[in-house]
């Protein structure tokens, strides 16, 4: 299948760019001096126009063969150009990095999205994290963003093809960015909750870890306790143990190899662990 589909879509690509010929070579010989150049202009950006519109289907039929849901998200904008359709620069699976950094354009749409309006404090939120992370690429990946926004997005197959390609350490860092978004208002929206807790469930991410990581965000008198994964009646060992074992799960050194950047990131969840068992601490008189 995958070679009959390489077939016919070389043969369209060929067949497109003839007609594409033909047409040029046609306008510029029947047409007068400056009528011809002006005919001969418009007809390459009627061309160049409907290329661009059969680029991007051509771009998500190639994503989805090639990079599964995420793929053909990707592929359909990226697919407007051409160039960047042909280069593959929507394929997902060629490194941690840019698979994260794929991934997490992915899922921000969908949550930025999820009540249905995409709020100034939110957008100020992911902007700021980009450039933060990113640098110089930040714009192309804000710019990115917009067109995801746009898209329909099944998160879902989304987050099923994350968990078969991105370990469980950067999957739960993925999910404490996402709560960032939902909570840069300062209120936790129950539709975007809800969507993160699909995504989460579906990226394969315990419910424990997700409770842990909610409560990091979303405050009620036992919080400090659920970023522990305890309860209020856990003894003073079962306390020292679980954090031992949080910070072990959360410790930044499991990220590094999605760079120096996003290792930064991961320390604020490293130390809302330690937030949590100091106010612990401090509560239960545990030296």
């Amino acid at each position: 299948m995958l070679i009959i589909l390489i077939g016919v879509v070389v043969y369209y690509i060929i067949k497109w760019n003839k007609s594409s010929s033909e047409n040029k070579k046609s306008n510029q010989s029947d047409a007068g001096n400056n009528r011809a150049n002006n005919a001969g202009s418009a007809s390459t950006t009627q061309s160049s126009q409907g290329g661009h519109s059969y680029g991007k289907w051509l771009g998500g039929g190639l994503g989805w063969a090639f990079g599964g849901p995420i793929g053909g998200i990707l592929g359909f904008v990226f697919g407007k150009m051409y160039d960047d359709m042909s280069k593959g620069k929507f394929e997902y699976g060629q490194s941690p990095a840019s698979d994260f950094n794929m991934s997490l354009l992915v899922l921000t749409a969908a949550v930025m999205k999820a009540d249905g309006k995409v709020k100034r404090s939110e957008l100020d939120f992911v902007k700021q994290f980009f450039y933060t992370n990113f640098g110089s690429q930040a714009p192309q990946y804000i710019k990115l963003l917009g067109e995801l926004i746009k898209q329909d997005i099944e998160v879902a197959d989304v987050s099923k093809q994350i968990s078969r390609h991105l370990d469980y350490a950067t999957r739960l860092q993925l999910l404490h960015y996402l709560f960032g978004i939902a909570l840069a208002d300062d209120r936790a929206d129950k539709s975007e909750i809800n969507i993160i807790n699909h995504i989460s469930g579906y990226m394969g991410i315990g419910a424990s870890d997700f409770e842990s990581i909610k409560a990091m965000f979303v405050k009620d008198t036992n919080a400090a306790y659920k970023v522990l994964q305890i309860t209020p009646e856990a003894t003073e060992d079962e306390i020292k143990k679980a954090y031992r074992e949080m910070a072990k799960k959360y410790h930044p050194d499991r990220v590094a190899n999605l760079g120096e950047d996003i290792r930064k990131a991961a320390e604020e969840k490293f130390r809302k662990v330690n937030d949590a068992y100091e106010s612990i601490k401090n509560e239960r008189g545990i030296k």
